[in-house]
């Protein structure tokens, strides 16, 4: 490979934040390049959008259908973040198979472990090598404002240390959970981040850059518990959490999506039911959710179920709703923007996340 791709999957970048926080590097990409407002993969959650993006594939193809999953087969609750789960071919896999080196740098240690498959180097910065931490400084905690600074440093860094020709950066969306796009520290956060950014990429010749994000975020503050709902009806559901990971200080668990599975046949009735409740977006079965989302029917409840803007699902007798909780996973999260420019790249070529990996698997890598 001649030119150097490097992809920034910045968590959580709702597009509210590049129209109120200043960022002049990414608008400089922009400007050079392009930026159109895409589409994320639903449920939209880190997961399941960055193997989305990483193989290009819809998640019925790779199999991620969420963060967090129960197999009922085997009755068993795992956290959806290991490549044994991935069945797609992933960008990292092709660029090896073609003689390419490829480098993953990560805030969160859970996307390492599971986008490392077929990687020259992989590195976050929950668990990163002595030799990194020497070169960029010790990494700020995971829960900070700071930690995604680092981690496009530590990849400016490694770079300098080695050649690599794919480069995928992919940080963590805490400072979106915990503030707002016009609170200051929103602005400081895009503030370091857009500087690193650009640092980075002053630091590579010619390189093509391309920037998105994983999903949006809104402002929550209802909570419902659906298996209260189905209950009064005499009908048993078990609710599992898509949102749910080991960072439960940005969300508490509490997102924009639901899967519920039923003890019972009753799946008509209590989609009926469901989406007349006040708050419910969207309830769908399995079949109905698979074939509108292009997930993994396996992978997901009897019925999938999505929330208005200002809601996420949680059971009240496990955790209490937080003041001032932003979240995402649902339908209202799926606007994100995508930013490139360089050689072959035009928006026209961009409406989902996952075609910044689709592009590099089929035009850079073929």
């Amino acid at each position: 490979m001649d030119i150097t791709t490097v992809v920034i999957m910045v968590d959580g970048l709702d597009p509210e934040y590049l129209e109120t926080c200043p960022a002049p590097r990414l608008a400089e990409i922009a400007k050079e390049g392009f930026r159109v407002d895409g589409r994320a993969m639903v449920p939209t959650v880190t997961n399941v959008n960055n193997v989305s993006l990483v193989t290009g594939a819809y998640p019925q193809s790779h199999g991620i259908t969420s963060n967090y999953w129960w197999d009922r087969k085997h009755d068993v609750e795992t956290y959806m973040e290991s490549g044994e789960y991935v069945r797609s071919e992933s960008m990292f896999q092709r660029a090896t198979a073609k003689g390419a080196r490829s480098l993953l740098v990560t805030s969160k240690d859970k996307l390492r472990n599971l986008l490392k498959n077929g990687t020259t180097l992989d590195v976050s910065s929950e668990q990163p090598p002595d030799w990194v931490v020497q070169g960029v400084g010790e990494p700020p905690p995971v829960y900070s404002v700071e930690v995604n600074q680092w981690v496009v440093d530590a990849a400016r860094y490694i770079l300098s240390q080695q050649h690599f020709d794919l480069i995928y950066v992919t940080t963590t969306d805490y400072a979106m959970h915990t503030y707002p796009p016009e609170h200051p520290e929103s602005a400081r956060h895009l503030s370091l981040l857009d500087e690193a950014i650009g640092k980075l990429i002053d630091s590579i010749p010619q390189p093509r850059i391309l920037v998105t994000a994983d999903h949006g975020m809104s402002a929550k503050s209802r909570m419902l518990h659906l298996p209260d709902q189905l209950a009064m009806l005499g009908i048993d559901a078990r609710a599992v959490p898509v949102i749910k990971d080991r960072y439960t200080v940005h969300h508490s668990n509490l997102g924009g999506c639901i899967y519920l599975y039923l003890d019972s046949d009753d799946v008509t009735t209590a989609v009926e039911v469901l989406r007349k409740t006040d708050g419910v977006d969207e309830a769908l079965s399995r079949e109905e959710a698979a074939k509108r989302f292009n997930l993994e029917p396996e992978r997901i409840g009897d019925i999938m179920v999505l929330g208005d803007a200002d809601v996420v699902f949680g059971d009240p007798a496990e955790v209490e709703m937080p003041s001032g909780l932003r979240s995402h996973g649902s339908a209202h999260e799926i606007a994100v923007p995508i930013i490139g420019c360089g050689p072959g790249l035009s928006g026209s070529k961009f409406e989902e996340n996952r075609h910044v990996g689709r592009y590099i698997l089929d035009e850079v890598l073929g």
